[in-house]
């Protein structure tokens, strides 16, 4: 073969080598950018506080629910307050308990309206969801949210800009418990050895937009969690706190 047919050959692999591992590249990017969770390239997010004050943040995603009064009655106990992230709908549907929520001094955040994944949604879609939980919310409690969280950690196209026209921040999280498929134990192992200065926790108090949904697994968490924490010198506080500690 040719010298001139053989260097052809050797630089078409080249490109399409090039070309393979800059479209690999460019999805692992994406994926980064739709789930990492020090990701803002949707739109303003924070995972953690300051690593300076020995504080968490314990989240709440999904509810209200017919089983969140349970879970307030545990934090009042031991004088703690968290973050609650609740959809529209579940509000609508329990409005006394969204308004329990706030009245017992937690931060309520926004998780959108009826809990969809916002990746391949339109910007538009996207916006409607926010806004749709921004005015539920207002309405019931009195609240308006300035903390958002994507339901399943998923962003897109488009919510950088909603987050801006409603003047909320994203939040992910340091350590998810997957408290809606495992064990108690196995919850409350996970987050006390995810725990750490700033770090913000992730549990469930409802289950997406389901009606008395199966917590019992969170609730025994919250339950043994706390305690634990508290023991080893940790203080709890809202996203708003840990962020902001001089406010």
């Amino acid at each position: 073969m040719p010298i001139q047919e053989l260097n052809q050959i050797s630089g078409d692999r080249s490109l399409a080598v090039a070309a393979l591992i800059g479209a690999a590249a460019a999805s692992s990017f994406l994926a980064w950018a739709v789930r990492g969770r020090s990701a803002s390239v949707f739109g303003r997010s924070v995972w953690r506080g300051p690593r300076d004050r020995r504080a968490v943040a314990l989240t709440f995603d999904d509810g209200p629910s017919e089983s969140t009064p349970e879970i307030l009655e545990i934090l009042g106990a031991y004088g703690v307050t968290a973050t609650f992230f609740q959809c529209g709908a579940n509000v609508e549907r329990l409005p006394q308990v969204a308004r329990e929520v706030a009245a017992g001094g937690h931060e309520v955040g926004n998780h959108t309206y009826s809990h969809p994944y916002l990746f391949l949604r339109s910007p538009d879609a996207i916006e409607t969801e926010l806004r749709r939980a921004q005015e539920s919310i207002a309405s019931h409690t009195g609240v308006r949210p300035c903390w958002f969280r994507a339901p399943y950690g998923a962003r897109w196209f488009g919510l950088g800009r909603a987050q801006r026209k409603m003047q909320l921040t994203g939040v992910m999280w340091s350590a998810i418990g997957y408290d809606w498929n495992r064990r108690a134990s196995e919850v409350v192992a996970r987050m006390a050895a995810s725990a750490s200065n700033g770090a913000i926790l992730c549990l469930h108090d409802g289950r997406e937009l389901r009606a008395k949904p199966d917590v019992r697994a969170t609730v025994e968490t919250v339950r043994r969690l706390v305690p634990l924490l508290l023991d080893r010198g940790y203080k709890f506080e809202t996203i708003g706190r840990l962020l902001c500690p001089k406010i």
